[in-house]
């Protein structure tokens, strides 16, 4: 441990420590375990089952019903090594299973989970609650014969009543198992306090000051003042970019003074790289780059591919499978190799859990190959998947937390040092926040960097209600501590903004633009001061960043002015139960 040496005898020194200051609720805790594992035997049903009757069938059914009314029947099993669960068989309707009826209240947020099989084969089971509003997706999971599957997902309700839980599998030629089911309710405000918790894990670190005397004595009535030197919060928060951006000085105030990473929403994809058969053109996108770089804004690349057949260059349908693979190849080591080492991450090929275009020609593991070409051509760049409904809808089976992961999975065996990511488009409509939770978790559990990439909110319900769902989401996004940035998909062009605009068309913020702004200001690291106690110690709670650190003593006339680094760990991937250190400042004043 260095000392330096300061006038006046005043010392300082840096150092770390492996202790954990800890961000303390009185509220009910959230579990934020999930697994995409297929387990021999199901793990005990999270918060004991909350309100659920009977969720590990110890008691044979009791509190359970045959749903469906189509012939379908239930029954108790219980394996060999003990474990009970229900089974519905003689299905002849996909909601041909088991339900439970419970009173659910509009003002709360409830947390769902339950562990599923199969008895042959594999596909989506969707847990579904029937309430006076409709039907609600909770969310799904791929169940497969022979182990279990965890579901992780969540809802609210529009209206206080009654609802009846139930589970459906379009294989109704399978048996469908449930075990160790989960219904937890969460009030508003216990569902903030996780929030705050998470942000004070994920996006901040403790710090400790301890100021002592030349003998080592703890030394009281220190004055301490963190001031930020940046205006920007640490975490990549910003806004896709359009060409119109170019040569508009009110655009690029406006976006320059807010935001610290970008993408571009269209300039990159192949149809504008390359509208001709073989005349490429990047101007727009060298253009948007090289402004990002003069001011020091990281860029995502998007995309390689997209893999819907309505958005390929309008030459590539006309030709034969082999001229196609030609094409897409080409395509890629322009692209790849041009801005190799520009962007921070590159979304591969977009959407291809809904689409699959390039598989139906090229073959099955065509996003594979895709995935590995680009890392052999750009190494250093995190490659990505991008896709659509994996927040946003908890009712699309085929982009699940589960369904994607297993396709990432997919491509790490094809490929397996390749480093991936998980972009989440999120354009959504009236958010399940419970839902989108529940979801970060699941996909949380691969263990790579999650984006939310393209995040808006249709204007449906009104402009009051869009900024109050964008402020939900943002703050749900930024609040789990598996997300590690957020891209707003609102670039204003001469005809206004895809789905939501943030500004009028003279850059004065729009309801939407008032909660970012709200919330930048919120997530930017803040000023402290304080002074040391009867130990010595000064604690605080400081936003990731550089900050300048100023120290005196009443007894002196000297004050040190230093810089200090509130770092975040140094795993890319933080786990919800990890212990994260503080830094800690030792100060010696002699007096």
């Amino acid at each position: 441990m260095e000392i330096v040496k300061a006038p006046k005898a005043l010392l300082l020194i840096l150092c770390a420590s492996l202790l954990f200051v800890g961000y303390t609720i009185d509220a009910l805790s959230y579990d934020h375990s999930a697994t995409i594992e297929c387990l021999k035997e199901p793990l005990k049903p999270q918060y004991n089952g909350g309100i659920i009757v009977n969720p590990e069938f110890t008691y044979g059914l009791k509190g359970w019903s045959s749903f469906g009314g189509n012939g379908g029947k239930i029954i108790h099993k219980t394996s060999e090594d003990g474990n009970s669960f229900i089974v519905a068989h003689s299905r002849n309707q996909p909601y041909d299973t088991f339900s439970q009826k419970i009173y659910l209240h509009k003002e709360n947020l409830y947390s769902f989970s339950a562990w599923i099989q199969v008895s042959h084969g594999k596909g989506p089971v969707t847990a579904v609650f029937k309430t006076t509003d409709g039907f609600t997706f909770a969310g799904s999971a791929v169940a497969r014969s022979g182990c279990w599957s965890m579901l992780k997902g969540g809802l609210t309700v529009d209206s206080s009543g009654y609802a009846e839980l139930y589970f459906q599998s379009n294989n109704t030629n399978a048996e469908v198992w449930v075990d160790n089911v989960s219904l937890q309710p969460f009030t508003k405000e216990q569902w903030r306090s996780h929030q705050v918790e998470g942000i004070n894990k994920a996006r901040k670190r403790d710090v400790k000051v301890h100021v002592i005397d030349s003998k080592g004595e703890s030394l009281h009535g220190a004055n301490i003042h963190f001031r930020p030197r940046q205006n920007k919060a640490s975490f990549p928060f910003g806004c896709v970019i359009n060409k119109d951006i170019l040569g508009n000085q009110a655009a690029q105030n406006w976006f320059l003074s807010r935001f610290s990473v970008t993408v571009f929403g269209n300039e990159l994809k192949w149809y504008a790289t390359e509208r001709f058969r073989g005349a490429e053109n990047y101007t727009d996108a060298d253009a948007m780059l090289a402004f990002a770089k003069q001011n020091g804004i990281p860029v995502r690349g998007h995309c390689i591919f997209w893999d819907s057949p309505d958005y390929q260059p309008n030459w590539v349908p006309s030709l034969s499978p082999e001229e196609i693979k030609d094409a897409a190849y080409k395509r890629l080591q322009s692209v790849v190799s041009r801005y190799s080492g520009q962007f921070i991450n590159w979304d591969v090929n977009n959407e291809n859990l809904h689409f699959q275009y390039f598989e139906q020609i090229l073959g099955a593991n065509a996003s594979d190959v895709f995935f590995q070409m680009a890392n052999q051509l750009d190494p250093a760049t995190r490659m990505f998947m991008n896709e659509f409904n994996t927040l946003e809808w908890s009712g699309d089976t085929a982009a699940s937390p589960a369904q994607y992961v297993t396709k990432l999975q997919e491509i790490k065996n094809f490929y397996p040092n390749i480093p991936t990511g998980i972009g989440l488009e999120s354009h959504f409509s009236t958010p399940n926040i419970p839902y989108v939770r529940a979801a970060l978790d699941t996909l949380a559990s691969a263990g790579v960097p999650i984006w939310l990439t393209e995040l808006d909110v249709s204007v449906e319900n009104g402009t009051e209600t869009q900024a109050s769902y964008l402020e939900q989401i943002l703050r749900e996004a930024h609040s789990h501590t598996a997300v590690e940035g957020i891209v707003l998909w609102a670039a204003r062009n001469e005809t206004g903004c895809y789905r939501m605009c943030l500004t009028d068309e003279n850059y004065n913020n729009l309801p939407t633009g008032v909660v970012v702004d709200k919330l930048i200001d919120e997530w930017k690291p803040q000023i402290s001061e304080g002074k040391s106690d009867s130990n010595g110690e000064f604690k605080t709670l400081l936003f990731h960043g550089d900050y300048d650190v100023t120290i005196n003593h009443p007894s002196t006339n000297y004050t040190l002015s230093r810089r200090f680094e509130v770092k975040a760990p140094e795993t890319s991937v933080q786990n919800s139960e990890d212990t994260i250190s503080p830094m800690i400042l030792h100060v010696q004043v002699d007096v």
